[in-house]
């Protein structure tokens, strides 16, 4: 899978790891794909609902501890 872009949320709280995550997909073709990597606890909510609101599909979500990391395809 090719990542479009990456984007590191770590230290950012709600909502700008969502917000950051909805600027770079905006600038996407559909289909594209980006990573994003946060700290905040409540991004493990917050993306998943961002992506079935926006008409995004959650590709991935790992939890690496500290680390939350996103796999998501513009729709």
């Amino acid at each position: 899978m090719e990542i479009a872009a990456h984007i590191d949320a770590q230290g950012l709280l709600c909502p700008l790891p969502v917000l950051r995550l909805r600027k770079v997909l905006e600038g996407l073709p559909p289909g594209a794909v980006v990573e994003l990597v946060a700290t905040d606890g409540a991004s493990w909510i917050d993306v998943p609902h961002f992506c079935a609101q926006a008409g995004h599909r959650l590709l991935s979500a790992e939890d690496e501890g500290r680390l939350k990391r996103y796999r998501v395809a513009r729709g």
